[in-house]
């Protein structure tokens, strides 16, 4: 192995205070009023300057075969998270960049029962990143096997 390589056994190099500050500055604002109750797994407000990158609803299918990953909506929503944080990969943007979800699903009681699972989803593709978000639930959506179809916006902003 050579020295440039790393051998796992020391802790990442220290993040310099202009790297901090040139992320954080790059990072979209979370904007939550005074007094306001801090918000459960979403941003009340997210501003964000830079391209701007619009997603279709995705479900919880492959997009390249259509085979949905299973019938519950828990592994529904994984797939179509996945499938996001493609989408974002293939435009130059990571998960981070997602300043708005708008989720849709078909049954109330199934997103409330599989809330946990969703959650550990959302953390493994997403991360603790959380951007503004609404949650509607239809009565169908056009794939007849879909329970979860997710638009998303993102913003990737300008290097300085």
């Amino acid at each position: 192995m050579s020295s440039d390589e790393p051998d796992g056994s020391a802790s990442p190099p220290p993040t310099s205070q202009s790297e901090r500050q040139k992320a954080e500055a790059t990072a979209p604002e979370i904007i939550q009023p005074p007094g306001w109750p801090v918000p459960q797994g979403y941003a009340n407000a997210v501003a964000a300057s830079g391209r701007q990158i619009f997603l279709a609803g995705q479900v919880g299918w492959d997009p390249v075969t259509g085979v949905f990953a299973g019938d519950d909506l828990a592994t529904q929503a994984a797939q179509a998270l996945a499938n996001i944080a493609a989408v974002l990969q293939a435009a130059g943007a990571e998960p981070r960049h997602l300043t708005r979800l708008t989720w849709y699903i078909t049954d109330r009681a199934e997103y409330l029962a599989a809330r946990p699972a969703i959650g550990v989803a959302y953390r493994a593709v997403i991360g603790r990143h959380y951007p503004a978000m609404s949650l509607l639930v239809v009565y169908s959506l056009l794939e007849r096997q879909a329970k979860v179809e997710i638009e998303a916006t993102a913003v990737i902003p300008v290097s300085r």
